[in-house]
């Protein structure tokens, strides 16, 4: 995917960093920004919460670019965890085939979107040897303990959180906030012999029935959840990233966890931690355990323009939490309909002062309901008529390809 050349160029992103509170540029190193967006585990169809957080940092690929740096991006898929194993067993099918078919239609909606893909998109299959030697690297560094694991007779290995000086300075929590969520998000706080109930899990030692590799130094078995981003960002990015992204559900533990681990092995993991709010249903997060799902491949088998869907995320802050509703859908229906309306005139109002303001807003923390706010007002007057520019049309929509991610 390409993106159209425009005149000018975009002011440095300025983004709100979760670690810090602050916004910060992003600025990157030798005219390079790098970024790491934690991907999906493929268990099951893409939901508008999944497709705003891609979408989101997809805008942020766009702004660096149009900045003038060069984006060098990866994104991991969880193609093997608990999750995944068991929707696999539910449903009586191979875990690989479920994953295949999963990421086959994650690629699908994405591309639907206009998200333009990352350089790499890794998954854990592939990635067993790397994120073994990072397990490795902990374990040579001291800062793991063993457990014996059921039914097997191979140990499962965990962070020392005690070893981790600067762990919980990702998210910032009190270690009563982490207590009450770390059960529902992938830990195990109750097992017996732990030292720290928020210990993370590295690396799960063999059961029957679940698949296992056998890397040089380790038992047989395979990757706890936390460490694969670890290792896939260090292997393919190098640390720090400019920008860790993704939900802002993976504060903590997964990017805490993540950071811990790095920094562990004295490595500092990202220098910006990036993360979008949550999209509810009725007053409750979207997510595949509750089951309250509004399916971006439903939406376009129903005959929604996958535009006016990625129009429906950008009508929302990413750093605010908000409700789908068929009314607000509508509303991005109508609206692709009236910027399509004003760009299909013969002439109209300059392009320049309103692609200066979309640029201005997405630098401005993605303030993407500004950015959508001036290009209304531009197809407001444009399909009001009277003399205008006939060149203004054409290079407004190369600017909302280029800048927004709208095709129309």
């Amino acid at each position: 995917m390409t993106l159209p050349a425009i005149p000018g160029h975009g002011s440095t992103l300025v983004v709100h960093d979760t670690a810090s509170g602050e916004r910060v540029p992003v600025s990157g190193r030798d005219g390079t920004a790098t970024m790491y967006v934690c991907g999906i585990t493929p268990y099951d169809a893409t939901h508008l919460g999944h497709a705003a957080t891609y979408v989101t940092f997809d805008l942020v690929g766009r702004a660096l670019r149009d900045a003038g740096l060069t984006v060098r991006y990866v994104q991991n898929v969880t193609d093997v965890d608990d999750p995944l194993l068991e929707r696999a067993a539910r449903d009586g099918v191979d875990w690989s085939d479920l994953a295949a078919a999963e990421i086959a239609l994650f690629r699908e909606d994405m591309t639907a979107l206009g998200v333009m893909p990352p350089d790499e998109l890794v998954g854990v299959v592939e990635s067993i040897d790397l994120i073994a030697a990072a397990v490795r690297e902990l374990v040579d560094a001291g800062v793991t303990y063993g457990l014996p694991g059921d039914d097997t007779e191979g140990e499962d290995l965990y962070l020392d959180l005690a070893q981790a000086d600067s762990f919980g300075s990702i998210s910032r929590w009190t270690r009563e906030q982490m207590d009450l969520v770390i059960r529902e998000r992938g830990g195990d706080p109750d097992r017996p012999g732990k030292r720290d109930p928020l210990d993370p899990l590295v690396w799960r030692s063999a059961r029957p029935g679940e698949p296992s590799w056998t890397p040089a130094g380790l038992p047989p078995g395979r990757p706890g959840w936390h460490i694969e981003c670890t290792a896939i960002a260090a292997d393919r990015l190098g640390l720090p990233v400019d920008i860790q992204g993704g939900g802002s559900d993976l504060v903590f533990p997964h990017h805490e966890m993540s950071a811990a681990q790095s920094e562990a092995i004295e490595e500092a993991y990202a220098a910006a931690y990036v993360h979008q709010e949550m999209v509810g249903l009725d007053g409750a997060k979207m997510s595949k355990s509750k089951g309250n799902l509004v399916l971006v491949s439903r939406l376009r088998a129903d005959g929604i323009d996958p535009m006016a869907i990625r129009l429906l995320l950008l009508a929302h802050r990413f750093d605010a939490p908000w409700d789908y509703t068929d009314a607000a859908l509508a509303t991005a229906v109508e609206r692709r309909e009236r910027w399509l309306a004003g760009l299909s005139v013969t002439e109209g109002p300059p392009a320049e002062p309103v692609i200066a303001a979309i640029r201005a807003a997405i630098a401005d923390n993605l303030d993407t309901p500004r950015a959508l706010a001036a290009v209304d007002e531009w197809a407001q007057r444009a399909v009001s008529g009277g003399p205008g520019d006939p060149a203004a049309p054409g290079l407004l929509a190369r600017a909302l390809d280029r800048l927004l991610g709208i095709r129309l």
